[in-house]
């Protein structure tokens, strides 16, 4: 975690004792953490200090979690951003893909829920992608691990979670059976159980989202913007 200390975080909640202690916490990875009490002091403190990342309570005086975040968008697609709710909604997750938001996190906020987030963070600072858009309108989301199409969220099985995981990590080129193999089955994979994880994946999204690479493995087709 010694990559977090020169970062700058914006921690924003109205609630004084949760701010006062998250805050004490992040002091213990980062030099320079600094609070807002509500989305206006929020926005405030953004242009002040130009935080790297910011963690902000969704309801609040004065302006809103995701109000304040809408702003910043404006001008800033750059800013990691993680939003902390009591109640985890399908609405919630959409927003965060379209406001760009790192992740969702639910109330409260512990260090071992945090602390990966942070981690993630540092990662998608030094240009790594988090949401990925498969051909057909479908999108994946791997910090949250969430497949959409348009507006529904695509439930999946762990497996093939992590077979899509896979692939989304590894877009550029095909993944190979034996890592299929390593990563999902810890080396006891037999072909019908890979045809079975792919033929039902293929069922949940498009058919030619997923290529298999003869002799090699299988590989995930994007948009070709991506």
């Amino acid at each position: 975690m010694e990559k977090l200390k020169n970062l700058k975080i914006l921690y924003i909640d109205d609630e004084d004792f949760i701010r006062a202690n998250a805050v004490e916490y992040l002091n213990f990875y980062c030099d320079n953490v600094y609070e807002a009490c509500d989305g206006k002091d929020g926005l405030e403190k953004y242009a002040e200090y130009k935080p790297d990342i910011i963690i902000t309570d969704i309801k609040m005086p004065k302006l809103n979690g995701l109000d304040m975040v809408k702003q910043i968008r404006k001008k800033d697609k750059k800013t990691k951003i993680i939003v902390a709710t009591a109640f985890l909604e399908t609405s919630y997750l959409l927003e965060a893909i379209e406001l760009g938001l790192i992740k969702y996190l639910i109330k409260p906020i512990t260090e071992d829920k945090l602390l990966p987030v942070l981690k993630s963070c540092i990662v998608d600072i030094v240009e790594q992608k988090s949401i990925f858009n498969i051909i057909d309108g479908f999108t994946f989301d791997i910090l949250n691990e969430s497949l959409f199409y348009k507006e529904n969220i695509i439930p999946l099985t762990k497996k093939e979670l992590q077979f899509l995981e896979l692939l989304i990590k590894n877009y550029k080129r095909a993944v190979k059976y034996d890592e299929l193999d390593n990563y999902i089955w810890n080396g006891m994979m037999t072909e019908d159980a890979l045809r079975s994880v792919v033929k039902e994946l293929r069922k949940k999204i498009s058919k030619n989202a997923i290529k298999n690479v003869s002799g090699i493995g299988y590989q995930i087709i994007l948009e070709e913007n991506e």
